[in-house]
This record gives C-alpha cells, structure tokens and sequence, in this order.
C-alpha cells in the first residue's frame, strides 16, 4: 500500500502528511458517488439546479461543481442538500441500503406518482397510506388463502 506524501512549510519546520492511498481512492468513489447520487435525485424530483440551490440555501454554481465532482460540500452543505431532497446525508454520500428504493426506483410512472403524493397535504397522504395499506393487507390475506 503507497502513502502519499505532502509537505507543510510552518515557519522553518517542515511537517509531512501521509494519506494511504486505498483512502484516497475510498474518497474519489465516494465523492464520485455523491456526485451521480445528488444529480439523480435532482432529476427525480424535476429540479433544475438553480431550484436545487434555492431549497438548500445555495448558488446554482455550487450545485453544478458538486454534480461533476470537482468540488465537495461541507457537513453543514451536505445537511442542507438531503434536506432539500429528502434523503439522509449517509444516503447522499455513502448510498446506505435502506435508501436504494429511492434512487432505483424500478417502475417510473409509479415513482411519479408517488412524488405527486409527497407535495400534497398530509392529510391526504395519510388517506392514501390506509388505502395502499388495506390493498396490501387483501392481497396478502388473498395469497395465504390459495
């Protein structure tokens, strides 16, 4: 395993700072991760960058270095962007499982669908939980009746 070195001048000392470089590359997939991750779910909820950066409290400028990796957003940045996208910052840079089904949503119309219901009032959401829960709920009382 290679260590990278890097030379910091303070005063007339020189310290050096190594990173491994199985870190480095951890970081670049994770970072490149993030990047492909935050652009799908920009897109999955028909965002433009611009929008994007108006819910996070950012410029479009900054949404677009993230998206093509060249710059990575702090801890406070990162909160801010799954805020506005509705997942968790572990999602946004490490794609945790239990977050998957959002960014590999399979059937599309469905996916709409189901992003139509978040923006209505809760209420309404609840409302259509007990309906998908009672449907499910007959489907499976129907599967161990056969």
């Amino acid at each position: 395993m290679k260590a990278l070195i890097s030379p910091y001048k303070f005063g007339n000392m020189v310290t050096f700072e190594s990173l491994h470089m199985t870190e480095m590359l951890d970081m670049t997939e994770k970072l490149d991760g993030f990047a492909q991750r935050l652009k799908e779910l920009r897109k999955q909820k028909n965002l433009s960058q611009t929008d994007l950066g108006q819910l996070a409290g950012l410029h479009y400028t900054h949404i677009g270095r993230f998206e093509r990796g060249t710059s990575r957003p702090s801890g406070d940045t990162l909160k801010r962007l799954a805020d506005a996208l509705g997942v968790t910052s572990d999602y946004l840079l490490d794609g945790a499982a239990d977050e998957v089904a959002k960014a590999r949503f399979e059937d599309r119309e469905l996916l709409k669908q189901f992003q139509e219901v978040e923006q209505l009032p809760d209420d309404d959401k609840n409302v259509i939980k007990k309906l998908l829960d009672a449907f499910l709920t007959k489907k499976h009382l129907q599967a161990l009746a056969r």
